[in-house]
């Protein structure tokens, strides 16, 4: 009898173990007591310990309950002391976690520096301003792939599309994925082929075609999935999402940042560090947060950024004043956009205080690779109010404005917008005086809209110097290169001139001479007076 029943402990304990691997390697909890998922996996596997107990239970010939709880205690003991062990524990950990008794450690966990918009914020020219959002760079990506014979039968675009500067350029970043598990199979072999650099700017989509192919990707299965590849890497860690990231030789990278509990058991999410995967060979590396390198661009997620700032918003004068009196509660506005700057991107949200009027008292920035927050105080409107103006003065066209991207025009906060049409392509421009938000500004193309708001606000001289007297300048000389692309329908011009170290972008609707002109040809160019690789043309005809 001895033997037999430690026989059948033996063959519980391995019909345990095997499903405690199978439910591992599918859920993926992390081996770590932070870790909520790690709870419901002792729990499970318990249970099925104790299962199999009930149903080997009768080979002891039981004859009562007195006897069938008997076996049940001599079975289950140990897997119910465990699970009583761990409810205990998640309880207490729950309670020291809370921001009740721990609203002092909470409002610390993101430290918000103050700064001046006017200095800090620097005047970007206009092709450095990312005007494409998500849902256009989507867009993008799906009809580029559909120009690619050799491969839209089989892949589709990820809906990653991570805004990193690469090469001092805004631009959004996304792999490729499978098409399905049997397109899946039968090109698992050689990878993920190519991934899509869009440029923020320009709206040019460049697909990357990779000589080795990406084998660790979100799109693969079995020890090739990059949660899988992680978990068996790093049994303990904790993450917190993926980014798709290529360096500055363009290969490509998933950053995994690792997220950890500094508050009781449970509280306090934050990161410490990030595990970057290159996508071709499935390296990995953990690197703690000051190591982490500059190309990376996005560790601390806008999220986890902007609950961080709403705790320390809520706490700072306690877990009471944050329910009763709420004296100099704020928390963050409703949504988010990034803004390249210093070879970093940045993430923008607005501060409003705790009640619900319509008005923002400031904002941070957030640098996402070190979560360097400064607050500029800033009384004005909120987000949706400036889209609400933006709106309306384009309201007989029913274009509908995206969420703003926070620029220092003039040393004027301002919210810029694309405005969309129904179809989801940009049609105009919006600039929005954040502090005055009845002056707004459109316009066909980014330096019009600039030029009407520079003059709006000359006009209610917030300003001094005129429009006409510093944004425009005047260039003659030879065309030494000409090139065009078609942008939402429209054709723009890029013409650089002999000894320039520029491009001007001029669209055809303002320069009909454009498509007929040629290397060697004389030109007039008025232009912005803003310097980078692009600069807006407003006007272009033959010199002399």
């Amino acid at each position: 009898m001895k033997k037999s029943k430690a026989g059948l402990t033996v063959i519980k304990l391995l019909i345990t173990l095997a499903f405690a691997f199978v439910y591992f390697y599918f859920k993926l909890p992390s081996i770590n007591l932070h870790d909520f998922e790690f709870y419901t996996f002792v729990f499970v596997v318990c249970a099925v310990y104790c299962l199999l107990s009930l149903v080997t239970i009768g080979v002891y010939h039981v004859q009562s309950i007195g006897e069938l709880a008997l076996a049940l205690k001599k079975n289950c003991l140990i897997p119910a002391l465990v699970c009583a062990a761990l409810v205990v524990l998640m309880v207490v950990g729950t309670i020291v976690s809370a921001p009740i008794f721990r609203a002092g450690a909470y409002s610390e966990l993101l430290t918000v520096a103050d700064g001046d918009f006017a200095t800090e914020v620097k005047e970007i020219s206009f092709d450095q301003i990312p005007m494409l959002d998500e849902d256009s760079a989507e867009r993008l990506g799906d009809r580029k792939l559909g120009e690619l014979s050799d491969m839209v039968s089989q892949f589709e675009v990820a809906d990653d599309y991570t805004q990193i500067n690469y090469n001092g350029r805004p631009v959004r970043v996304t792999p490729l994925i499978y098409g399905d598990i049997i397109k899946w199979f039968n090109n698992r072999s050689e990878g993920l082929p190519a991934y899509l650099i869009i440029d923020m700017v320009d709206q040019s989509v460049e697909v990357v075609r990779l000589e080795d192919g990406m084998k660790y990707s979100t799109a693969e299965h079995f020890g090739r999935n990059l949660y899988r590849h992680l978990r068996f890497n790093y049994p303990t860690f904790m993450f917190y999402g993926a980014s798709f990231e290529i360096d500055d030789n363009g290969v490509p990278y998933w950053i995994c940042p690792r997220m950890v509990k500094t508050i009781g058991l449970f509280g306090g999410t934050d990161i410490d560090g990030a595990v970057l995967v290159n996508a071709i060979t499935g390296e990995s590396q953990y690197l703690a947060a000051e190591d982490i390198p500059t190309w990376v661009d996005r560790v601390f997620f806008a999220e986890l950024i902007m609950e961080q700032y709403d705790y320390h918003g809520l706490y700072q004068g306690g877990f009471i004043n944050s329910l009763l009196g709420q004296e100099g509660v704020t928390v963050t506005t409703e949504g988010y956009n990034y803004l390249a700057m210093n070879d970093d991107v940045y993430m923008y949200t607005g501060v409003t205080s705790a009640g619900s009027d319509q008005s923002n008292v400031g904002f941070i920035l957030t640098n996402q690779r070190t979560k360097e927050t400064k607050y500029y105080p800033c009384a004005g409107a909120t987000e949706k109010s400036a889209q609400a103006s933006a709106q309306g003065q384009v309201q007989h066209l029913s274009y509908v404005a995206t969420f703003p991207l926070l620029l220092n025009i003039s040393d004027q906060p301002t919210y810029f917008m694309p405005l969309k049409d129904a179809a989801g392509l940009v049609k105009m421009y919006s600039m929005v005086n954040v502090q005055q938000y009845q002056i707004v500004a459109v316009g066909d193309t980014v330096a019009e809209c600039e030029g009407n708001y520079l003059e709006l606000l000359s006009n209610d001289d917030i300003i001094d110097t005129p429009v006409e007297n510093g944004s425009r300048r005047e260039i003659t000389g030879a065309i030494d290169d000409i090139r065009s692309s078609v942008i939402d329908g429209n054709t723009v011009y890029y013409i650089s001139l002999v000894g320039d170290g520029c491009y001007y972008v001029v669209s055809a609707a303002d320069s009909p001479v454009a498509p007929i002109l040629d290397p060697g040809d004389e030109v007039t160019i008025e232009a912005s007076a803003e310097s980078g690789e692009l600069v807006e043309a407003f006007s272009l005809e033959r010199a002399g």
